[in-house]
């Protein structure tokens, strides 16, 4: 029998994480069955537990439950305690391992697939909630020169500023603090590209040859990314590279083998 997997979320159908892994299945030779499934949001932990309990090998975490997981855990690797949220879920003999691939999965998107290191690079963070959190780390890693963080609610910045300013050159500001500000790297991590929205970004804030970066995806671009195309920003990325690198980091953490993911990205997004 294939060992069993599963993305765990509310909602869960638009997932493409089924897709994915039943392709790096096919790719490395895994047995492995994936399927995805829809918790209500006050019984998490009992659908956990059915999972476990039916012989569930690990689970994939999304919204609204990173925190959930990340509580439940027996024991958790430095990036998921760094982000307090765990997207990655193995189960031991008795025990359960949280991990956080979000942030890997970006790092990887941007300095391999799309060629942009971010050693010395200005950074502007979008948003301060749970996606800003889960890749702070891996950000700070690759050593950037600043990275700014913005959010409607400044509080929320701030907080992430005082818990990561350990790690470099940290600073956390209100959106019209941005005027006149220029970076080279623009990540939106909050979730207004979900709802047709834009953050309230003032104009000028892209660099010569920036990248915008929206952890988002969907048909075209989002409205963040149509707004950094008028405002100069050279490249444009969305999210379905992060999607497939955080998925195959968890792959490597179930599986201790480490898929292509180049070939899933062009299934998924066609013109990459």
């Amino acid at each position: 029998m294939p060992d069993h997997y599963a993305v765990i979320g509310n909602p869960v159908a638009q997932s493409k994480s089924p897709l994915i892994h039943a392709e790096f299945s096919r790719q490395t030779g895994e047995s492995i069955r994936y399927d995805a499934i829809l918790a209500p949001v006050d019984e998490f932990a009992r659908a956990v537990a059915d999972f476990r309990q039916q012989g569930g090998r690990g689970l994939n975490v999304t919204v609204p439950f990173k925190l959930d997981a990340f509580r439940m855990c027996d024991r958790v690797s430095g990036r998921a305690d760094a982000a307090e949220a765990a997207n990655t879920l193995v189960f031991e003999e008795g025990h359960i391992f949280g991990d956080n691939t979000d942030g890997a999965g970006l790092v990887r998107d941007v300095t391999s697939n799309l060629g942009f290191p971010l050693a010395g690079k200005r950074v502007l963070l979008v948003g301060a909630g749970g996606a800003a959190r889960g890749v702070m780390m891996p950000v700070l890693e690759r050593e950037p020169c600043i990275l700014v963080i913005a959010n409607r609610t400044p509080q929320k910045a701030y907080d992430l500023q005082q818990r990561f300013s350990d790690h470099g050159k940290v600073v956390a500001v209100a959106y019209h603090d941005l005027r006149g500000e220029h970076f080279d790297l623009v990540i939106n991590a909050t979730s207004a590209s979900l709802y047709g929205e834009l953050p309230p970004l003032p104009v000028g804030i892209f660099a010569p040859r920036s990248l915008a970066y929206d952890m988002m995806y969907g048909k075209g671009h989002t409205p963040f990314l149509q707004f950094a195309r008028l405002q100069g920003a050279e490249y444009l990325a969305d999210g379905v590279g992060m999607l497939v690198e955080q998925a195959a980091e968890s792959f490597f953490v179930w599986r201790g083998i480490r898929p292509r993911t180049d070939v899933v990205i062009k299934m998924l997004r066609p013109e990459a």
